[in-house]
């Protein structure tokens, strides 16, 4: 149906009207032609996707000015173009183009010249055509091969002019021959003909002349050229007679590219070329901001009703805005400061946890061009001026004028410390000397920002003016903008990992290279808000540069997942140097630490009273900071910079005024994660800080300020695995935060790391020793912390061997006139380990292994006051790792700490902890209360308890806190160990006799200060203590703590699979030590209290009498063949004889055949019998009677002989063949009431010549051929024929020990009345260590006796290890060895028999903890 005729008189008034539907996917309009209403029916979804080529058709005039250039213009007025126009009007005519050029040679001008005429001519004579009344699209193209849009602003206008002065005759014959024409003068992007111009064009020579300038490569100064361009062409055209009548608009529309970083192809194709001049047509002059895009798919725009026009400069409203920019300059941002301490500190501070504002001395930046201060001092409307970096109004570095005109964080640090150094001032690039040490620079993304950081470093070093090891530095990094705005082009250049390993390499650069410096990494801003300014169409910004420089943040669509994709990088950003900083990388030195700042990690953009974006806050270009914005920034840094780690400001207020805050007059210091750590800072108020006047000479007048040198023995507990931990992170319980440590840790200062060391140096500041950082005990950082992880009892000699090295060698230490305190803390370990292996983890073994360590401290270390502190309780480990199973790793609790974490609750296992805890406790009590280490007059020991009960802190769901400990729950976190730092300080100022023995973990310990009364460290004497008197001793009893007490579950057939609890008789051979002659006084001295005997006396119970059968009672309590009483009667089994040699032993093993055979209560070839035979202590003492180096060969045939009487009568048994005691051990010499134990004249000759060292030399001699003969025997061949019988050497008498008391002589309390024989004390002695031999494999025997009394030094049995120890299951790798052959494969001698033995065991051990050392492997470090 056809429109109606409309006259239309103005141009302006050229119209599209929307009207309806047509069909769908077709795009079909009716345009004004012949005087009729242009309406659009239909713009369907699918035509956004771009219009088929087919659908190709023109009506429209093309002029190229470079004939060249035809054939592409051609093709675009053919194409997209002429397609949406048909549309529109589908009566368009066809487009005319120039046939091309003429083959005679002419210049550009003369060119255009003829294309413009004969394009008039072919509009008036057109037949179709009423020239008069319709209108016409008049398209003139020209190239821009120059770039000179790129040039600054006067040369852009030069060469303009020039342009215009070519171009205005051409389009003013236009203007004067055709009416009714819009016409486009469309400069087509460089990239379409540049590939084009040197192909003999004759060109060249005009296009390089026109403009020849130095360009700016930046991405901004592309942008802002381009922009500036596009406006002086705007300009130019809207203020020309072009544009001054009603029939006739000339409209430039500019094509250009989007700028990237990316060498991606950029588009050069006609229909996009076509689709993109359409747009433009579409957007208001002065607002077209389309860019050309590789990538980006267009979308065709429409007119709508409100906009229905074709935009002319009139129509658009247009005002140049390069010309007339507007506003005055807001250079001047002051703030009020009012800060009244301003005072550095009243030392240089060593540690950046310490560092007050007053003590920086240089600052310095890095970062990109809202560091470099683009646009900051540029006046509203001139957006050339961005170009100009500010640097002395940078925010993080700037230092024009002063705080109460310019806010910038370099000015408030003046105000406290006026000789700053490194601020930048005025304006210029990072090269100038006005830049200082402000290294930003303008377009950086994080690739550039190593460079920046080596730069920084160069200029520091190299600065007279800066004294680089000592001076305090303030260096701020913020970068990130750029990598999100060009991240949508390339997202695996700017991802978060790129991004982060980018700032990551900055800082180890800056880490590596600068002392003393505090770095603040302000973390990536929040970009998305920039949004809002570039969509408000009320706010007045150069969008054309906006989009240039953050296309990836502009050209996205609302809700689209490119967008969200964007929002999350950003995020990512964010989080990935929050995350980098928290691996506390920095953190290793005292004097450097990088601190995230976080107050641009949320923005909200501020706006007007109406609601608007609030453009004042911007720079011109809408993009960069204004010097508001700077000023408001500055003021979020430095509040960030004084807010603690984990409570600063995230998301900055910028409407507010500008407001400085001042440091806390109580903690004036800059925020660091370490002095930010709550809860774990002490402040100590005493008053008494001075040293003794002199140095004293005893430790008993020590003072705090007296001591020079810390140190700190144990296991992980004290070298701080997992202190430092954050929650949930289980492997990094493996990192050794030693500087963390309660007692060796030194990091930081007190105020915010309490350790024991850190009170030390409130009373001396020179106390050294200390721990530092992290590392193991190997490392300099660990220096007198000399505590290993998973460090037991048995290896605590070997770390007093290293300190002991450590402090001689130290040129810090003056080892003979320094104070020294050295804590130690010990039995964790052996706790977790202790159900493995009993006997080696035994109470005993844990008191002779502290005890050596201890006495080499004692031996070696002159001035040494010793803390000796109670290990942690299991019972606190297994409160909290059983009861938290969702915060603790329970499925790890066998690998972590067996023995403690395993046990079921009112299981007999855990009573065996608990006893096994007891004796560990009372064992270190009985080590200092002896006094042992109270000899010397600068040494001592002194037990601190406060760690025997500790209080848990329970949460409301009725769970322990698991806040006090690392992540695997075990180890103590920093918080436990402030706690423990406290406790052990009030410990060592309590006195002996009223320390506090109790920890409770949320209490509020108070610091305890010397006084003037009482000013020392607290020993025994200083406490006027005395240790208690030792109890009496009822009874020489024993505590069996062994929870594997079965017998097997069929009556074994082979001795190498006997239990204890298989055994059914026992039974001894031997002389008046088995006798047990004389083990109580009484009228005489020969009495046998045969009931109290070390191998066969079954007298009373094992809590009362240590003896064999009370032993083997605890398993079989129907045991046979112990004697009792003193009688004959009663004797059982007990066939030895006061006075009996060797050549006896056959007659009493004949003797006990015939007892065993007549008992009719033995079954002599079902029952187990166990029988201990010991002689040979007669033979030696009656050897120099009539000496004869026969000796050892019949004492040898005389136990053979009774050994085979044994082999040969008795089945099912198991034979104990005790060496013989060495009895030049026993010799103490002359003087006391025993001069010789064991060796009165009348019973043991020998010895009456202990004098004669020829005669006791001899001795010694046939003493060890007799030893040797014996334990040659476990090899004896003719024994080893049978499965049911074993001969077994126990070897503990091999080197004999004289007991000794605290005095150091010897303990007559072993002996008997007539020193002849041994005490029930000693009987007791004897079958520990014989029990004990029988739980040792062979080739790892204890070959020494340890006389030392303790109810709990007995072995056990364990699951794996069972049986008593014969020389076969001693080797289970040669189970399946024949005995022929493992009677070859051993050696006869007992020395070599040895050394097999060991290296066997070595091997089976090896074997049988292959799979669990390969769990523990990872698990080592998380035990004690």
């Amino acid at each position: 149906m056809p429109l109606p005729r409309m006259a239309i008189l103005h141009m302006e008034k050229l119209s599209v009207e929307i009207s309806g539907l047509f069909q769908s996917y077709v795009l079909t309009a009716s345009i004004k032609h012949h005087g009729q209403l242009a309406r659009l029916l239909l713009v369907t979804p699918g035509i956004n996707e771009g219009l088929p080529a087919e659908h190709l058709a023109l009506g429209l005039a093309c002029l190229d000015k470079y004939s060249f250039l035809a054939q592409l213009t051609c093709r675009i007025c053919h194409g997209v173009l002429s397609d949406i126009i048909v549309h529109f009007n589908p009566s368009v005519l066809m487009p005319m183009c120039p046939s091309g050029r003429s083959a005679v040679a002419r210049s550009p001008a003369e060119d255009l010249w003829i294309q413009a005429k004969e394009l008039v001519r072919s509009l008036k004579e057109h037949p179709q055509l009423d020239f008069q009344h319709d209108w016409k699209l008049i398209n003139v193209f020209f190239s821009n091969t120059s770039q000179c849009h790129l040039c600054p602003s006067a040369q852009q206008k030069r060469y303009l002019m020039r342009r215009m002065d070519k171009l205005n005759g051409i389009l003013d014959y236009l203007r004067q021959e055709v009416p009714r024409a819009f016409v486009n003068l469309v400069e087509l992007p460089e990239i379409v003909t540049v590939s084009h111009w040197h192909q003999g064009t004759g060109f060249s020579t005009l296009a390089s002349g026109l403009c020849n300038c130095s360009r700016e490569t930046s991405k901004l100064s592309q942008a802002v050229m381009q922009w500036s361009y596009q406006e002086a062409w705007e300009g130019l055209l809207a203020a020309s007679r072009l544009n001054n009548q009603e029939s006739f608009a000339v409209v430039v529309q500019p094509f250009f590219y989007e700028l990237s970083p990316s060498e991606r192809p950029l588009p050069q194709d006609s229909t996009t070329l076509a689709l993109s001049l359409w747009n433009s047509m579409m957007e208001p002059a002065g607002h077209k901001n389309e860019l050309l895009s590789a990538t980006e798919k267009k979308t065709m725009k429409c007119p709508s009703w409100e906009s229905p026009y074709l935009f002319t400069y009139k129509n658009s409203n247009y005002r140049s805005k390069l010309l007339k920019p507007s506003g005055k300059a807001e250079i001047r941002e002051g703030a009020e400061f009012t800060c009244p301490e301003k005072d550095p500190s009243d030392m240089i501070p060593t540690t950046v946890h310490r560092l007050k504002p007053a003590d920086i001395k240089v600052i310095g930046a890095l970062g990109d061009s809202l560091t470099a201060g683009n646009g900051a001092g540029s006046k509203p409307g001139n957006i050339l001026d961005v170009l100009t970096q500010y640097r002395g109004l940078s925010w993080s570095v700037g230092g024009d004028h002063s705080i109460r005109t310019v806010t910038t964080l370099a000015n408030i640090l003046r105000e406290f410390n006026p000789s700053l150094k490194g601020f930048s001032v005025g304006t210029g690039r990072e090269h100038s000397p006005q830049a200082a040490l402000n290294q930003a620079v303008a377009g950086a993304t994080s690739w550039s920002l190593a460079a920046q950081a080596r730069k920084l470093v160069s200029l520091m070093k190299s600065d007279q003016a800066i004294h680089f090891e000592e001076d305090w530095k303030l260096i701020t990094m913020f970068i990130g903008g750029n990598d999100l705005c060009d991240s949508c082009n390339n997202p695996v250049h700017f991802s978060p990992q790129n991004f982060t390993n980018n700032i990551k390499a900055a800082l180890d650069i800056l880490h590596a290279e600068v002392p003393r410096a505090f770095v603040n990494l302000v973390q990536a801003i929040e970009i998305i808000g920039l949004r809002e300014l570039y969509k408000e169409p009320q706010v007045s910004c150069p969008r054309l540069i906006l989009r240039n420089l953050c296309s990836c943040v502009l050209k996205l669509d609302d809700n689209s997942t490119e967008l969200a994709a964007l929002i999350e990088r950003n995020r990512k950003y964010q989080e990935g140097t929050q995350a980098l900083v928290e691996t506390r990388r920095y953190d290793t030195r005292g004097d450097f630490t990088v601190v995230v700042q976080p107050f641009f990690e949320k923005v909200n953009m501020p706006r007007t009273p109406e609601g608007l974006p609030d453009s004042s806050f911007f720079a011109p270009d809408c993009f960069h900071f204004s010097a508001k914005a700077h000023a408001h920034s500055a003021s979020a840094l430095w509040k960030n910079m004084l807010e603690p780690v984990g409570q600063k400001t995230r998301q900055h207020n910028f409407e507010n005024k500008v407001h400085i805050v001042c440091p806390n007059q109580v903690e004036p210091f800059l925020s660091t994660h370490k002095n930010s750590q709550q809860g774990h800072g002490t402040w100590m108020l005493c008053k008494e800080k001075a040293p003794s006047a002199l140095p004293p000479a005893s430790v008993h007048a020590l003072r705090p300020a007296d001591i020079q040198v810390v140190a700190a023995l144990g296991d992980s507990l004290t070298a701080g695995n997992g202190i430092g931990s954050q929650e949930g992170d289980f492997l990094d319980v493996r990192t050794q935060y030693r500087g963390l440590s309660y007692s060796g840790g030194g990091d930081e200062y007190l105020e915010t790391v309490t350790t024991f060391p850190n009170i030390l140096r409130e009373f001396n500041g020179n106390l050294t020793g200390y721990a530092v950082g992290i590392g193991d005990a190997n490392s300099t950082n660990a220096f007198l912390n000399q505590a290993v992880p998973g460090a037991k009892a048995g290896e605590l000699t070997s770390q007093v061997q290293a300190l002991v090295h450590r402090m001689k060698t130290d040129s810090r230490v003056n080892f003979h006139q320094d104070w020294k305190v050295i804590t130690v803390m010990i039995g964790g370990s052996d706790l977790c380990d202790f159900c493995l292996d009993s006997n080696l983890y035994s109470a005993a073994n844990f008191f002779e292994h502290l005890r050596n360590a201890l006495d080499t401290l004692h031996r070696e270390v002159p001035r040494a006051l010793v803390n000796l502190v109670d290990f942690m309780n299991p019972s606190v480990v297994r409160q909290v790792f059983l009861k938290n199973p969702d915060k603790c790793p329970v499925q790890d609790a066998s690998a972590l700490c067996n023995c403690v974490l395993t046990p079921r609750d009112n299981s007999p296992e855990l009573a065996r902890l608990e006893a096994f805890t007891r004796a560990y406790q009372s064992s270190l009590l009985q080590l200092v209360e002896s006094g042992r280490y109270d000899t010397q007059e600068d040494f001592s020991v002194v037990l601190q308890p406060f760690f025997l009960n500790v209080q848990l802190p329970i949460l409301k769901d009725g769970r322990p806190d698991t806040s006090f400990f690392a992540p695997d729950c075990i180890h103590p976190s920093q918080k436990f160990h402030s706690q423990l730092s406290r406790a052990l300080w009030r410990n060592m100022l309590e006195p002996l006799g009223r320390k506090t023995d109790t920890l409770d973990l949320a209490a509020t310990i108070t610091m305890p200060c010397p006084t003037q009364d009482e000013p020392f460290l607290r020993t025994f004497r200083n406490s006027n203590y005395s240790y208690p008197t030792k109890p009496t001793i009822e009874n020489w009893g024993s505590d069996l703590l062994c929870m594997e007490r079965n017998p097997s579950d069929s009556i074994p057939t082979s001795v190498h699979e006997l239990r204890p609890a298989d055994i059914k008789v026992v039974a001894a051979l031997g002389d008046s030590l088995t006798t047990a002659t004389g083990a109580r006084p009484g009228n005489s001295t020969h009495t046998p209290w045969r009931g109290l005997s070390w191998s066969i006396g079954g007298d009373g119970v094992l809590e009362t009498h240590t003896t064999l059968p009370n032993i083997l009672k605890k398993f079989n309590p129907s045991i046979l063949g112990f004697s009792i009483g003193t009688g004959e009667k009663t004797a059982g089994l007990n066939v030895a004889v006061e006075g009996a040699r060797a050549r006896d032993m056959p007659a009493q093993a004949h003797d006990l055949v015939k007892r065993i055979k007549d008992s009719p209560k033995i079954n002599l070839e079902e029952d187990w019998k166990l029988v201990t035979l010991f002689i040979g202590t007669a033979d030696l003492c009656h050897y120099c009677e009539n000496p004869s180096d026969s000796l050892p060969e019949e004492y040898i045939q005389h136990i053979q002989k009774a050994l085979h009487i044994l082999y040969t009568e008795l089945p099912r048994t198991f034979v104990n063949v005790v060496e013989v005691m060495e009895l030049a051990g026993l010799h103490q010499g002359q003087g006391g009431k025993c001069a010789m134990p064991l060796a009165v004249q009348s019973n043991c000759s020998c010895l009456k010549h202990a004098e004669n060292s020829l005669a006791m030399q001899d001795l010694k001699k046939m003493n060890w051929n007799l030893q040797s003969g014996i334990s040659s025997s476990s090899h004896w061949h003719q024994y080893m024929q049978r499965d049911d019988f074993a001969m077994v050497v126990q070897p503990f008498f091999h080197n004999t020990l004289a007991p000794l008391d605290e005095r150091g002589v010897t303990d007559l309390t072993f002996f008997s009345e007539d020193c002849s024989h041994f005490s029930e004390r000693g009987q007791a002695e004897m079958a520990i260590a014989l029990w004990n031999n029988m739980l040792e494999p062979v080739g790892q025997k204890t070959t020494s006796n340890n006389f030392t009394y303790s109810r709990t030094k007995l072995k056990c049995p364990s699951a794996e290890s069972p049986f008593l120890y014969t020389l076969q299951n001693s080797l289970p790798s040669q189970a399946e060895v024949s005995s022929k052959a493992l009677y070859w494969a051993v050696p006869v001698t007992a020395v070599g028999g040895l050394v097999v033995g060991v290296l066997a065991m070595m091997v089976w051990t090896a074997i049988r903890h292959r799979q669990k050392d390969d769990l523990s492997v990872s698990m080592k470090t998380t035990s004690f």
